[in-house]
């Protein structure tokens, strides 16, 4: 993630609105949005009026984050889910793909266990991630052409170029350079990785952490995922 420029090249979506209307359906309160970033969906859970922690490593993305105008309140923490108050919470979300960032069992686990451990009895999991068997990578490495934004800090017109290095092993490498589109200066570079886990790997952590029920939707609707699933969303309770 690039704060500079994530928001202008991520648009509200069915993802977003799927996130809002299962949230609603559980009737939470206190939630946790782990991998928060720059906020982007942060601020529409405190619209609506929960009560929010939202967690980042990215210290740049929570200063964009918190410069964002919203009613309500919002606990804002540079940090990792070693952060996550024991107990606390009705829900913890991880929203963006956020999950596949996490390249090894060991950091995967340890996610999960912290969060379990944050979770009030009955409390609920929710996350996103995309299904490895939709090879979702093949449609990227076609895109040739650069995403636009601005600079807003000083106007300027930017590109983002990615650059795919493909897998090794099951994590996916690419790069995103953002350059300043009249001198093709560079900007940010940045290395980025994903590990794509399958449905049954999920799972299988999922019930290893304590999880007691999971169940899987497909594709930003409530029915369950199949192995033609682009987007599976995990929906686990304590």
């Amino acid at each position: 993630m690039i704060p500079l420029v994530y928001d202008q090249v991520n648009n509200w979506g069915k993802d977003d609105e799927f996130f809002l209307e299962l949230l609603k359906k559980l009737n939470v309160k206190k939630i946790a949005d782990l991998g928060c970033g720059t906020g982007r969906l942060t601020i529409h859970f405190a619209k609506i009026g929960y009560g929010i922690t939202a967690i980042d490593p990215n210290e740049e993305a929570i200063k964009y984050a918190k410069k964002k105008e919203f009613p309500g309140e919002v606990t804002w923490i540079v940090g990792d889910s070693s952060n996550l108050e024991a107990n606390a919470f009705d829900a913890v979300i991880m929203t963006a793909n956020v999950a596949q960032v996490f390249l090894t069992e060991e950091s995967w686990q340890s996610v999960i266990s912290d969060v379990y451990q944050a979770l009030k009895p009955g409390g609920h999991l929710i996350f996103d991630t995309r299904n490895p068997l939709a090879k979702v990578w093949e449609q990227w490495e076609k895109d040739r052409t650069p995403d636009l934004a601005m600079n807003q800090v000083n106007g300027e017109q930017l590109e983002i170029w990615t650059e795919y290095e493909g897998f090794a092993e099951d994590v996916f490498t690419f790069y995103e350079t953002v350059k300043n589109a009249s001198t093709g200066e560079v900007v940010i570079h940045e290395k980025m990785q994903l590990k794509f886990r399958s449905q049954e790997e999920i799972y299988k952590s999922l019930k290893e952490a304590g999880f007691s029920l999971t169940q899987v939707f497909g594709d930003w609707e409530f029915k369950q995922a199949t192995s033609e699933t682009k987007s599976f969303i995990f929906h686990s309770v304590k």
